[in-house]
């Protein structure tokens, strides 16, 4: 198994369920820009669940060695890789914000799942699960350079499972909305609309056993991006979302 973003909470509860349900993997290859946060989860469930892990260095924003990757592969990658970036106002003028938050979400992120989705199309097998947002599902004022990255990224991982699917690999596209998680500690958040990591876990493995194509962690997320996908643009950029 390979995790991407592993110190992501969703990550780490994600693979704490699919041990749970009993799945084994020779190695579970944790891919961070962290060892030292990385290395206490690695302990934690080689403790309960004894199971090996291997953590691999990878930082989006520095220059990435393929062939330190050659001989790594799975049945399964999980992304949790992401960054939501400052949200002040003048941080919508700061290009280096706007392009670390486009970087990591999009721009040097999809050369690494490209990387492993093509070792999976030459095995002809293998599941990629991949967070996106609901910000990707219409660009709104509040976060639409993390939205337009994650609209990105949605549309790279439909083409990406159109092209698999002959291929026998099987994409999945997971939709979080608001998520009780560090990246959004500080947030005003609506507790209705906000699941926890564990929560995302339990839906993200149920979709991924079910081979959904798109999940949303929760159901009423897909209703309310129904409903703002579909508000008139004359409309819609007179609202303040």
């Amino acid at each position: 198994m390979i995790v991407l973003g592993s110190n992501s909470e969703i990550a780490q509860a994600f693979v704490e369920k699919v041990l749970e349900a009993g799945e084994k993997y020779q190695t579970v290859f944790l891919f961070t820009s962290n060892r030292e946060t990385t290395q206490k989860f690695a302990q934690h469930i080689d403790v309960k669940f004894f199971q090996q892990t291997e953590i691999i260095e990878l930082d989006l924003m520095k220059e990435i060695d393929y062939n330190k990757f050659d001989d790594i592969t799975s049945d399964l990658l999980f992304c949790a890789t992401g960054y939501l970036g400052e949200g002040t106002a003048e941080a919508l003028y700061n290009n280096k914000n706007t392009e670390k938050v486009i970087d990591i979400n999009f721009a040097k992120l999809v050369p690494v799942l490209n990387f492993f989705a093509a070792k999976m199309e030459r095995q002809r097998s293998g599941t990629m699960i991949v967070l996106s947002s609901v910000a990707g599902d219409r660009g709104r004022q509040s976060n639409f350079i993390y939205g337009s990255a994650k609209a990105g990224l949605t549309a790279y991982l439909s083409g990406l499972r159109n092209y698999m699917f002959s291929r026998k690999v099987h994409i999945l596209t997971v939709k979080p909305g608001f998520m009780d998680t560090k990246m959004t500690e500080g947030l005003p958040l609506n507790p209705a609309l906000t699941a926890t990591p564990k929560q995302a876990a339990e839906g993200i493995y149920t979709a991924y056993k079910k081979k959904k194509n798109t999940a949303y962690v929760l159901p009423v997320w897909r209703v309310i991006m129904l409903i703002i996908k579909n508000i008139p643009e004359f409309i819609f950029k007179k609202l303040k979302l």
